[in-house]
C-alpha cells in the first residue's frame, strides 16, 4: 500500500479507536474522578494509555481473532468482570453514605505511598479485569483493522492508540476545570452516585445474555 492508504489507515484507526474510548464506562468513570480530585492523576493516565495501547496491538495483531474462537474464555471474562464492577459499585456506595469535599493538605510519605499504589492497582483492574476491553477494544479494532496489509495494520495501531493517549490525558488534566463544581461534599455524592449506578449497570450488561 502506498502512504495515502497508509495515512487512510492511521485515520481510520484513529477514528474507531475514539468512537470505542469515548464512552461512559468504569475506567473512564474512574479517571474522571481521579482528576477532579487530582491524586495519582500522571501515574493513572499512563496506565490506561499504556495499557489501552497494549491491547490495541493484540487486537490488530490476532489476538481479538483468537478470543472469538474461544467463546468459554469470553463467558468466564464477564462473569468475573461484572464481580469486580459490582465490587467496586459497593465501595463507591459506601463514598456516597460518607461524602467528601475537594481533600486539602499534604499526606504524609507512607500513606502517600500507599494511596498511591492502590490508585494505580485499581486503574489496572478496571482496564484488565473489565470484558468489554477484550470484547469491543480487542476484538472489535482486530476485526476492523484485519483487511489492511501489515504497514497499513501497523498505521491503524498507531492511529488507534494516539485516540486512547488523548482521550485520557484530555480526561484526567482536563477534569481539574470542573474543580469548582466540586468543592462541596454533596457534588461528590452526587458523582459517586451517578459512578456507583454506572458500574451496576455495567455489570448486568456483562451478563444479561448469560440470564436469558
Amino acid at each position: 500500500m502506498g502512504a495515502p492508504n497508509v495515512l487512510q489507515a492511521i485515520v481510520h484507526g484513529f477514528t474507531s479507536g475514539a468512537m470505542l474510548i469515548i464512552a461512559i464506562g468504569a475506567q473512564n468513570a474512574f479517571v474522571l474522578r481521579q482528576g477532579l480530585r487530582r491524586e495519582q492523576v500522571p501515574g493513572v493516565v499512563l496506565v490506561c494509555a499504556l495499557s489501552d495501547a497494549l491491547l490495541i496491538q493484540a487486537g490488530v495483531w490476532g489476538v481479538g481473532v483468537a478470543l472469538a474462537a474461544h467463546p468459554m474464555l469470553a463467558w468466564g471474562a464477564r462473569w468475573l468482570g461484572a464481580a469486580f464492577l459490582l465490587l467496586y459499585a459497593l465501595k463507591t456506595a459506601v463514598r456516597v453514605c460518607r461524602p467528601q469535599a475537594m481533600p486539602s493538605g499534604a499526606a504524609d510519605a507512607g500513606s502517600a505511598a500507599g494511596a498511591q499504589a492502590r490508585v494505580l492497582l485499581t486503574a489496572l483492574a478496571l482496564t484488565w479485569l473489565n470484558p468489554h476491553v477484550y470484547l469491543d477494544t480487542v476484538l472489535l479494532l482486530g476485526t476492523i483493522a484485519s483487511p489492511y496489509d501489515p504497514t497499513a495494520r501497523a498505521g491503524f495501531a498507531a492511529g488507534a492508540t494516539l485516540a486512547s493517549v488523548l482521550w485520557f490525558a484530555a480526561l484526567g488534566y482536563g477534569a481539574r476545570w470542573l474543580a469548582p463544581v466540586f468543592a462541596t461534599a454533596l457534588a461528590w455524592r452526587i458523582l459517586d452516585s451517578v459512578i456507583a449506578l454506572t458500574m451496576v449497570v455495567l455489570a448486568l450488561g456483562l451478563v444479561c445474555t448469560d440470564c436469558l
